[in-house]
């Protein structure tokens, strides 16, 4: 009985960030931050949006992916509600949240990390 408690604890420890619900066949969670509720992928990493994109298509390529992986969609996932997905130039489908799509940024470390809200004035932090 220890041992359950002790892991327990540890699992309360490591996960601090609490989700609200879980979307796009679980690719994306919701996560209460500072009032709001944010994007996350199934890790809880920050996702973002971008102002340069245009509703349904993604403008973010090369130099600009590597930065700022888009969410990518698993073969055969379906969109729902509000999450749709955005087809790239290379055939991958990509997660967008009203039609906007969705993207990481490789300086976040961390679950909750949120350090590309704002990056030239046209990343922000995915909201619901």
């Amino acid at each position: 009985m220890r041992s359950l408690i002790l892991t327990a604890a540890a699992m309360a420890i490591a996960m601090p960030l609490a989700y609200a619900d879980d979307y796009a066949g679980g690719a994306i969670k919701s996560m209460e931050t500072e009032g709001s509720e944010i994007l996350t992928d199934a890790n809880g990493m920050t996702l973002y949006t971008f102002d340069k994109d245009t509703a349904g298509m993604s403008n973010c390529y090369d130099d600009c992916a590597a930065k700022w992986p888009p969410l990518i969609a698993d073969a055969g996932a379906t969109a729902e509600g509000d999450y749709t997905l955005v087809e790239r130039k290379d055939g991958t489908m990509q997660w967008a949240y009203k039609g906007e799509p969705l993207y990481l940024w490789v300086n976040d470390q961390k679950p909750g990390d949120m350090t590309g809200d704002g990056v030239g004035d046209v990343w922000h932090v995915a909201k619901e």
